[in-house]
């Protein structure tokens, strides 16, 4: 029995683009939607869909042909307190300290929210959970669980989170069964017609 997940990141809005800590709210901008639109067609048939909780990760579903996604309360975003709604560089300014042990120290959490542990944890169970299940699962996920996935999935430690690369609408594609995984990450989605 092999399970095929297909991590998909959101496509492109102000939040991306300016490295805001999303609150879940912030809508797809008319690029990022034009481009989601002009991938539909390119993501593998599948047994079933999955979306994180969240506006962007919905309307990217929704740009894909995934309407009938079923939000996935495990696959949310990093939760980071009382930082949400501002940028990096804002976070970075007010509280420097702050936001160095937060990239160092995966059990960190400075914000209140979550460590990135934590994260991993979770995401990790949630993809051992569909282990158990033959087919392929599309999930389009926010770009810090496709971290936590890789992380989980190379059996690697919680602080190489940092060190995975997530840009927007791409696919990362998970296969394994019995708790081995194999990763084929950075896939950009393009229209059929874009081959």
């Amino acid at each position: 029995m092999t399970c095929r997940v297909t991590l998909v990141t959101p496509a492109m809005n102000d939040a991306l683009r300016r490295a805001r800590f999303d609150d879940g709210t912030a809508p797809l901008d008319a690029g990022g939607t034009a481009a989601a639109r002009a991938a539909a067609g390119s993501l593998p048939a599948a047994a079933r869909a999955v979306v994180s909780p969240g506006v962007r990760c919905r309307e990217t579903a929704t740009a894909l042909g995934l309407a009938e996604a079923r939000e996935e309360a495990a696959l949310s975003g990093l939760r980071v307190g009382r930082w949400r709604g501002l940028t990096l560089d804002q976070v970075g300014a007010a509280e420097p300290a702050a936001v160095a042990g937060w990239l160092a120290d995966p059990d960190a959490a400075p914000h209140g929210g979550e460590p990135v542990r934590e994260l991993c944890l979770r995401v990790g169970r949630w993809l051992d959970a569909v282990a158990r299940e033959d087919g392929r699962v599309v999930a389009v996920v926010e770009p810090d669980v496709v971290r936590a996935a890789v992380a989980h999935a190379l059996g690697a430690p919680a602080a190489a989170f940092w060190r995975v690369d997530a840009p927007p609408l791409t696919a990362t594609e998970l296969s394994g069964r019995s708790g081995r995984w194999n990763l084929r990450s950075g896939v950009p989605l393009r229209g059929p017609a874009a081959g």
